[in-house]
């Protein structure tokens, strides 16, 4: 069985900073891509960041590229989410995403790529 379970959301002022972070467990994790999405109050999930399974490959959205580093420790299981800068148009809640096994280069972005989700972190930025 396979869980994702994130946590380091909360409530901050703009500019200021959050480390996410997405346990895994159930399996070994060092060849499945990763990903982050979030969905704000009347948006559509949109993805943040994503990780390759090996080459480490990664993205970034233009919204948070200069301000987000995604990173994964495989001997950890864990993915991360750094997060500078922050904005309030960052709020909105966070989730981690699992695809694999793998063993391409690819850092994959869509929603429907993914079969293993988190239940998700709250991130909330005040002006």
């Amino acid at each position: 069985q396979v869980q994702l379970v994130e946590s380091g959301g909360g409530l901050v002022q703009a500019g200021d900073s959050l480390r996410l972070s997405c346990a895994a467990s159930g399996r070994t994790f060092s060849n499945y891509a990763m990903a982050w999405f979030r969905r704000a109050p009347g948006k559509e999930r949109e993805c943040v960041a994503a990780i390759s399974a090996i080459g480490g490959s990664t993205y970034h959205a233009d919204s948070v590229k200069g301000r987000f580093t995604i990173s994964r420790d495989n001997a950890k299981n864990t993915l991360y989410l750094q997060m500078n800068s922050l904005k309030p148009e960052d709020t909105a809640v966070y989730s981690c995403a699992l695809k694999g096994p793998l063993f391409t280069n690819i850092a994959y972005t869509w929603v429907a790529n993914y079969e293993y989700w988190g239940q998700g972190t709250q991130v909330t930025v005040s002006s």
